[in-house]
């Protein structure tokens, strides 16, 4: 059920829920002082979602229409013609070979009163992708972005070069890759709200979201599925905060890893629902620092997720390469696989801290079949109360929504082990 690697801790509340007993009843103040200096305390995100990385973002410019009644009849004419400070709202509708290059200081382009779908149709922006964004600060909202192939392979509907970038309520279809970030050490990209489906069925190696060496990146409320033999998410970033977010490989998905971090960084993992289809590959679902340590801080934190593998065996929810890194495990629900009775289903040791693993079964939730993973009446596990790092509390503000979001919990809702807490 739950490894202690550490003496120090307190006694802590908990249930054997098959027993339906009540065990051991002394509040427990879990500090995981390994993740001291990680910039993002879970609590930090405000009621409506993230802090986007706009704040401050002048936008006093124009605003251009797009549109088939508009003045600009196309995005890429609109993109000629922006300037920094502008706003381009897009008219709904399909956009065809509509590619653009963006590279202004600040700019906002939305879609207004429905979706716009961009279709690639064989064109691309600098044979990279529907929208090659590079420079400044941008925000990109409501737009569908659909089945960029281009010749090297990673064709993505956004190629995010450098700046900052903040995606709300978008949707990638059947691109070679969702988004494609370079390698910019001062890049910053937040993904709010939005849906990665696979590549083709001819893209063997295709990545849903494929984030290069930058220096951070924030991903919530989103959703991640049907992956086609890559990764549904693999970040390289210094700092990853992948909060309240469904990674769910399903029915006819290939995914290698649900989640991974190859070069480990400080990686803040919260709330999320991933589950491993039974058609993959690998047999790790969680990855971390396999292509070796990069940057100067590795610490990987692992909190209220509902980790589900599907494969027939050889599962391992976890994967840790060893080498200069701390890990730290709390409140997480598993379910799935085997593992010998007592034994570390995340393969931790000391000096890593997991507390509070969950061991379920499919039975223990609502409906595992419709992935509802709540826990079930019998089977709710009460979570650990936990501090993270510098005496900020561990402990979910947010619980993801499907198809794409998040809410906020209220105050005094009793927290569960695992991504779900709301009764409703």
């Amino acid at each position: 059920m739950m490894r202690d690697t550490e003496n120090n801790f307190a006694k802590l509340v908990f249930r054997d829920h098959r027993a339906g007993r009540w065990l051991a009843i002394v509040p427990l103040v879990l500090t995981l002082a390994w993740a001291a200096g990680a910039t993002v305390p879970v609590g930090a995100q405000s009621d409506t979602g993230i802090q986007s990385l706009t704040a401050g973002h002048n936008t006093a410019g124009r605003v251009l229409r797009v549109g088939p009644q508009r003045e600009w009849r196309s995005i890429a004419a609109a993109a000629q013609q922006a300037r920094a400070g502008d706003t381009i709202e897009v008219d709904p509708g399909d956009y065809i070979a509509d590619v653009a290059v963006w590279n202004l200081e600040r700019l906002t382009i939305r879609a207004v009163g429905g979706r716009a779908r961009l279709i690639a149709a064989g064109a691309s922006a600098e044979g990279k992708a529907i929208w090659v964004i590079r420079r400044g600060v941008m925000v990109v909202e409501n737009f569908d972005f659909i089945g960029t192939r281009v010749r090297d392979r990673n064709g993505a509907g956004i190629r995010f070069e450098s700046g900052h970038l903040t995606v709300i309520n978008c949707v990638f279809i059947g691109n070679q890759m969702g988004i494609l970030t370079n390698n910019d050490p001062a890049a910053e990209l937040v993904v709010e709200n939005s849906e990665f489906d696979s590549g083709g069925p001819d893209e063997p190696r295709s990545h849903n979201l494929y984030v290069g060496a930058i220096a951070k990146l924030t991903v919530q409320g989103s959703y991640f599925h049907h992956g086609k033999g890559g990764h549904l998410l693999k970040t390289r970033a210094a700092q990853s905060h992948i909060l309240y977010n469904r990674l769910t490989d399903e029915a006819g998905g290939t995914a290698s890893y649900e989640l991974e971090f190859p070069n480990g960084g400080v990686a803040v993992v919260v709330g999320n629902l991933i589950v491993q289809g039974a058609q993959s590959p690998n047999a790790a679902i969680i990855s971390y620092g396999v292509e070796g340590y990069r940057w100067p801080q590795n610490r990987l934190v692992l909190a209220y997720n509902t980790i589900i593998n599907e494969r027939a065996a050889g599962v391992r929810f976890l994967f840790v390469q060893p080498g200069d890194r701390q890990v730290g495990a709390v409140n997480n629900v598993l379910a799935g696989g085997t593992a010998p009775a007592g034994a570390s289903l995340l393969n931790l040791a000391a000096p890593d801290v997991e507390r509070n693993t969950v061991r379920a079964e499919r039975g223990d939730f609502v409906n595992a079949a419709a992935f509802d993973y709540r826990l079930a009446k019998h089977a709710r596990w009460l979570a650990v109360p936990g501090q993270y790092g510098g005496g900020n509390a561990l402990w979910p503000q947010r619980e993801y929504v499907h198809p794409r979001g998040s809410r906020a919990l209220p105050a005094g809702l009793t927290i569960q082990a695992g991504a779900f807490h709301s009764l409703d």
